[in-house]
């Protein structure tokens, strides 16, 4: 159905059907003592700015730094700045990791307490972590809490496939304006339609 729903837009249509079906981003254990989202956000943190080979990298030796291989928020909030170095993280996530850790110890971070939550509210309840932004709390929402309707207008690569795919000469809040025109008649599946645009190879 939300195929159906989506070749509606003959030019998304278009896409799909040259594009292979995405796959989950995030893959995390299923372990009652691992927390998802807070994983995801200590992950995306590390992907800043950096590629997707160096995240994997760095985030691997981070998450050798604790002893069951799981930064308890607990035990990350204890790092010292130089243990958390050694693993290739700069000064300034290195703060933010331990910013997500506190805010675990004093919130709560599951999806039982998530859920109930609009993804508006989910935003602005991690908004307050160091590090963490709009986009992220989106990537989130998408690929954590698998939620169907997000549209991530913050993200560049999708900017510029529409851009592309949509002959688009606007720029700066027209853009914006623009691809949330486009966007609107593809809810409540915007988070798939995302998930094609970024794999779709335009040419």
């Amino acid at each position: 159905m939300p195929l159906d729903h989506l070749a509606k837009d003959a030019i998304l249509k278009q896409i799909i059907a040259s594009t292979p079906l995405p796959k989950v981003a995030f893959a995390y254990d299923e372990d009652p003592d691992k927390n998802p989202i807070y994983l995801a956000l200590l992950e995306s943190i590390v992907s800043q700015q950096i590629s997707v080979k160096a995240a994997d990298s760095i985030f691997t030796r981070f998450l050798a730094l604790f002893p069951d291989g799981y930064p308890h928020p607990e035990q990350l909030v204890a790092k010292l700045p130089e243990e958390l170095r050694s693993a290739g993280l700069s000064g300034q996530k290195s703060v933010y990791l331990q910013s997500v850790a506190e805010f675990a110890l004093k919130n709560p971070m599951s999806s039982d307490h998530l859920g109930p939550l609009t993804d508006e509210e989910v935003v602005q309840y991690l908004l307050p972590i160091k590090g963490v932004g709009r986009w992220t709390v989106e990537m989130l929402l998408m690929f954590v809490l698998d939620r169907p309707d997000v549209f991530p207008v913050d993200d560049l690569v999708i900017r510029q496939k529409m851009v592309k795919a949509y002959g688009l000469t606007e720029t700066g809040r027209a853009l914006y304006k623009r691809l949330h025109e486009i966007a609107e008649p593809w809810r409540p599946h915007r988070t798939l339609a995302s998930r094609y645009l970024w794999r779709w190879k335009a040419e």
